[in-house]
């Protein structure tokens, strides 16, 4: 059952989303070279409970660890551990956090020192392909309509959209109903005024292809390719919307 938000459950997800911009931003200034994936991990739990809040990944269905870290060719769920960031490297940082019963959830991919140039691109255009979907995105819009729209601007940048991953409604529980796919899936389920969801391209530099790694959660792309990932917790308005994660 997909959930209208009350004004009073908004304004506990505007206060998660606004401690979410707070802890995105502490992991940000600690990403560089020589850093560990476990050490952004270590920052994140402490600044989450140091907010008031809960990490909503922490031991979701045995997950182990505060954040998804994913590193060049990992397109979610990468587990924190002594992996060390290099030069070169672009590292998807996957947060979720919950204050007061409501979830926040939202991703960056940071580029660490010098990357070739489509690289660069994949990453800022997975950005861009997140707020082309936004363009079409008020009461009323079916979710195909927003899938269509980022996967056609993924298209034309000759980028793979990974289809094995959706977005989600979002809220007393990380992943409601709907989902939220990347592409044009057919769905004529309308986004009314009082949902939120969680908006998230995954877009790969080469096929849109992924397999499961050996741990049982790390996604990979299958030709070894870099794969970003742009996210955020989005409310829908009547005449628009609202992203309560930041920018």
């Amino acid at each position: 059952m997909i959930s209208i938000k009350s004004a009073r459950e908004i304004a506990l997800m505007r206060k998660a989303g606004e401690y979410h911009q707070i802890v995105m931003q502490r992991i940000a200034q600690e990403i560089k070279v020589g850093v560990t994936t476990k050490h952004l991990d270590d920052v994140a739990y402490q600044e989450i409970k140091r907010l008031g809040c809960i990490p909503s990944c922490l031991g979701y269905e045995g997950y182990p660890a505060t954040l998804c870290v994913s590193v060049n060719d990992e397109v979610v769920h990468g587990i924190p551990g002594n992996r060390k960031i290099k030069n070169g490297d672009i590292v998807s940082v996957d947060l979720v956090l919950a204050y007061q019963g409501y979830h926040a959830d939202g991703t960056r991919t940071f580029i660490v020192g010098e990357v070739p140039e489509d690289v660069k691109e994949l990453v800022e255009n997975t950005k861009k392909a997140f707020y082309a979907g936004l363009k079409v995105l008020k009461n009323g819009t079916r979710i195909c309509e927003l899938g269509r729209a980022i996967e056609e601007y993924a298209h034309d940048h000759n980028l793979g959209v990974v289809e094995e991953l959706v977005g989600h409604g979002i809220g007393s529980a990380m992943h409601e109903e709907p989902d939220v796919p990347n592409y044009d899936d057919g769905s004529n389920i309308r986004l009314k005024t009082g949902m939120v969801i969680a908006i998230e391209p995954m877009l790969n530099l080469g096929s849109k292809e992924v397999y499961l790694d050996d741990n049982d959660w790390t996604v990979k792309t299958e030709d070894g390719k870099p794969s970003a990932h742009y996210e955020n917790t989005v409310l829908i308005t009547d005449d628009g919307y609202e992203i309560l994660t930041g920018d």
